[in-house]
């Protein structure tokens, strides 16, 4: 058996933690940022037998996932939370913590067969979450190197999250003050589309979110629209 990888992130935490932990797991790596450099070609002289995707922002082609073990992580327990924008979605909805599931990517998505489950907490800023995700995502890839489960169907009620979009990120009025903190804070970080709101023509976007004595501080800039 093969005793080469590759991992796929796009963000900068998640190379950071590719190159402190990851590349010095048992093995042979490699590390894939973009989707140019993702290719059915590259990969067969590659030959790895897993291909890990820690925070992947693209489609990932049919051929691939047909000819490579590919392992995603996604941020809730599966089969509860399939879809986009799982940990917005999971603050919504009054969520502290969540499992982080390494599952089989297949062509119908977050659908495929589970290899384990981790718990992962949902204290902090959308930024300190994802960078804890990628973390734990290390320590789980370890964990099947070592441990090479089999995979497992996927068990319990369907639940289906939508992905949001930049205008869902307004905050909503009359929310209160724990509301208004999670509404901030799950939207702060990179690559994401902050919370704002519009007031006499300036639109608002706000960041580091602190919740004091049932009121919500938040570090802001502005901009005349």
């Amino acid at each position: 058996m093969s005793n080469t990888y590759v991992v796929c992130g796009c963000k900068s935490w998640n190379k950071r933690v590719f190159d402190d932990v990851i590349s010095s797991l048992p093995g042979k790596w490699t590390y894939i940022d973009s989707k140019d450099d993702l290719t059915i070609d590259a990969l067969h002289q590659i030959n790895p037998q897993y291909i890990f995707f820690l925070h992947w922002s693209w489609i990932v082609q049919a051929e691939i996932f047909e000819s490579f073990e590919c392992i995603n992580f996604h941020m809730t327990d599966l089969p509860y939370g399939r879809g986009g924008s799982p940990l917005q979605n999971l603050i919504l909805r009054g969520h502290k913590d969540t499992k982080l599931t390494a599952h089989r990517m297949t062509e119908k998505l977050d659908e495929g067969a589970v290899y384990l489950k981790n718990d992962l907490s949902l204290e902090g800023t959308a930024q300190e979450i994802l960078e804890r995700a990628c973390a734990l995502s290390a320590d789980m890839i370890g964990a099947i190197l070592k441990e090479n489960p089999e995979p497992k169907p996927q068990e319990g009620e369907v639940v289906i999250f939508e992905r949001r979009t930049p205008e869902m990120s307004e905050i909503p009025q009359d929310l209160s003050p724990q509301q208004r903190y999670d509404f901030i804070r799950m939207l702060d970080g990179e690559g994401y589309p902050a919370a704002f709101e519009i007031k006499d023509g300036i639109r608002y976007e706000y960041h580091n979110a602190r919740l004091h004595n049932g009121e919500v501080e938040a570090d802001s800039t502005q901009e005349c629209l």
